[in-house]
């Protein structure tokens, strides 16, 4: 197994985006790139998921997502948060 760059820039930059997007989807102020604001935390976990995409598909291809296993689990779990999480926020958060 080698270190690679490229595998860690798009490891960052994907796990940076989860808790930019799960602060943007409760509307916590959280420092981004884009400011404080809710939807500058969404545009930028958007931004970063947008890079780690480019890196992974420049470093493997994309069709091999399929067969990566840390990159699905890692997908499955943004796709939770993205359909699941405003409903959780909705229903635990004090009124």
């Amino acid at each position: 197994m080698n270190f690679t760059w490229l595998d860690f820039l798009t490891g960052l930059f994907f796990m940076n985006a989860m808790p930019h997007l799960l602060f943007g989807i409760i509307r916590l102020r959280f420092l981004s790139a884009f400011g404080f604001s809710a939807v500058g935390n969404l545009v930028y976990a958007l931004l970063n998921l947008i890079i780690a995409g480019g890196l992974y598909h420049y470093q493997y291809g994309i069709e091999s997502i399929i067969n990566d296993g840390i990159v699905v689990g890692s997908l499955t779990i943004l796709v939770i948060y993205l359909f699941i999480g405003r409903i959780l926020i909705n229903l635990f958060q004090e009124k």
